[in-house]
């Protein structure tokens, strides 16, 4: 595996480029006001320009004024003195984030009459329901 995502490849070549855009993102954001740090990200590299996006009109005007010195920075890091410039964009970009997780409590006595009722219950599907629900009762 570490030699197919290593070698000469096309493969390869996707997983140095995909290593060169996150060191240059790292590095751009580190220089960056903090306000501006999490809405930049960069795109890739073409035809001698790094395309920067932002998810706001707002940041994508600051990141115009700091051009100049975002690509002397940028310079510093060896395997971007060919960048000759940005390509700045404005795209929604949405972080991944893990669902928030909803609890749930359920009280001992709500358990008891779930209970209850599962004993009363034939069908066997809806019995192991009720008491899978009747397990996560809170316990006193």
């Amino acid at each position: 595996m570490s030699r197919l995502l290593e070698g000469r490849g096309e493969l390869g070549a996707l997983m140095r480029m995909a290593t060169l855009v996150e060191r240059a993102q790292v590095h751009l954001r580190a220089h960056l006001p903090e306000e501006m740090r999490e809405h930049l990200f960069v795109g890739g590299f073409h035809q001698g320009r790094l395309a920067l996006i932002t998810d706001r009109a707002v940041w994508l005007t600051r990141l115009r004024y700091e051009q100049p010195r975002l690509l002397e920075l940028l310079h510093q890091l060896p395997g971007f003195e060919a960048v000759t410039g940005f390509t700045l964009k404005v795209r929604p970009v949405r972080p991944t984030r893990p669902p928030l997780r909803q609890v749930r409590h359920l009280p001992e006595k709500a358990a008891d009459e779930i209970s209850s009722c599962a004993a009363d219950v034939d069908d066997p599907g809806l019995k192991s329901a009720l008491e899978r629900l009747a397990a996560h009762a809170e316990k006193s």
